[in-house]
């Protein structure tokens, strides 16, 4: 009889994939592009978790039509690299012979009644290119998973928007759920190859980039009216403008249902300087927080979305003294180019997206949810040729929500000629994007 002695792991996972050891959540989700080290974190902290104690561990793929393409060999690899002897390899299974963890690797939609039954055990299923699973495959596995604090993990490259796991999961994620960015620069073990690989494709053809290197989802059509690729270069640019070349213009989209949030942006012509978001303020509590705000900051202008709730905050300023400092803006009514622009919405996006391609570079503030807020919207034409975008209803159906942070960076623009709000008789650099002054 063989002796098995049963070796600790010393493994240093990324730290961005502490989570994984650390954390209790039913989904763990790790999305991102190429040489992020997602399937060889998710691989360790496996064997981490298999070594310590025993466990039942599923490793998932739609289909699977051989063990070849699964992540079977990755699994032995990283036993061999780290001499875990009391691991044992068999046809289609790896069993810890010491306290008794195993692997198993099954695809979701080859399973039968019996062999959905054999998952019910699982601790922790790990599906390894998730973005490749279907809704039906999703909806048979999540439900099958179902012993008692198991868990789901998850490692994808997004493909489409509308990746089924991705909706399920990451769209409203829920304090059971952890969604995770990890792309190679996050990653301390990526070679120095891979990284010059990544920076001449970035030089090159910065679109593909976002997807293969930055895990960006293609998008799903051609007519969106603005691209990610000029959402990067402004996240990417340090832009400071200074207070006596550009008024502080401030944009509310005021929440108008349950789940949407009111935002707040602050722009400086070609700066960004902030976003903020609330929720579940009414109509009072909002009209302080911008009362606060032009007490503090001194906006030249504060301009508010009217055509909801957003009309009785209005209101509350007005009575409050504060109407020299806020416009009302409503997002159906006329644009001020009635022959380019179907509605004033329309007018004011088209707007960023000219500011966002604009010969001089402008810049973005990161924050959750921005660049897929502003590439969301689709655009269309009417009768006359006007620009009108895809209505706000079909891109919350799509997008899981509201783009609120997008709308009000949009109202920083409602303002025609905003040269004169400077308190200076002849600003520096006035360039203008449809009349509208951004620096």
């Amino acid at each position: 009889m063989v002796k098995v002695i049963q070796k600790e792991m010393k493994v240093q996972l990324p730290r961005v994939f502490r989570e994984l050891l650390t954390a209790k959540a039913r989904y763990k989700m790790f999305y991102g592009g190429r040489a992020g080290g997602k399937s060889y974190a998710f691989a360790d902290a496996l064997l981490t978790l298999a070594t310590s104690r025993k466990l039942l561990i599923a490793c998932v793929r739609e289909v699977q039509n051989s063990i070849k393409d699964s992540v079977y060999k990755l699994i032995a690899d990283r036993i061999a690299f780290y001499q875990l002897d009391e691991y044992r390899l068999y046809e289609d299974k790896i069993v810890n012979l010491k306290n008794k963890s195993k692997f198993i690797f099954k695809g979701i939609l080859e399973h039968n009644a019996q062999n959905i039954k054999s998952l019910e055990g699982v601790d922790i299923c790990w599906c390894e290119e998730a973005q490749k699973i279907s809704e039906r495959a999703w909806q048979i596995l999540d439900p099958t998973i179902r012993k008692p604090n198991a868990e789901i993990w998850l490692s994808l490259n997004r493909e489409e928007e509308n990746d089924p796991v991705w909706k399920a999961l990451a769209l409203h994620p829920d304090n059971d759920t952890i969604v995770r960015k990890v792309n190679y620069y996050d990653n301390p073990y990526c070679p120095d190859n891979m990284k010059r690989l990544a920076l001449k494709m970035k030089n090159e053809n910065y679109g593909e980039y976002l997807h293969v290197w930055e895990g960006e989802p293609r998008l799903s059509a051609d007519n969106h009216l603005i691209g990610r690729e000029e959402v990067y270069r402004a996240l990417e640019n340090d832009i400071k403008v200074n207070n006596d070349t550009a008024p502080l213009i401030i944009g509310v989209d005021v929440a108008r249902f349950g789940d949407d949030k009111t935002a707040i942006c602050y722009r400086r012509g070609r700066q960004v300087l902030k976003f903020k978001t609330f929720q579940k303020l009414d109509v009072v509590q909002v009209a302080h927080l911008i009362g606060a705000i032009i007490a503090e900051d001194k906006p030249a202008r504060v301009c508010i979305d009217v055509g909801g709730l957003g009309a009785g905050v209005y209101d509350v300023l007005v009575a409050n003294g504060l109407a020299e400092y806020i416009v009302a803006v409503n997002f159906g009514e006329r644009a001020d180019n009635a022959e380019r622009y179907v509605n004033r919405r329309a007018e004011m996006w088209a707007r960023v997206a000219q500011w966002l391609t604009s010969p001089l570079p402008v810049s973005l503030p990161e924050f959750s949810g921005l660049v897929e807020d502003l590439t969301a919207p689709l655009k269309m034409f009417d009768a006359l040729g006007r620009l009108q975008l895809e209505p706000k209803a079909e891109i919350k159906k799509r997008l899981g929500r509201s783009t609120d942070v997008a709308d009000a960076l949009a109202l920083t623009f409602a303002i025609q000629n905003a040269e004169y709000l400077l308190k200076i008789p002849h600003p520096s650099g006035g360039d203008f994007v449809d009349d509208s002054v951004y620096l």
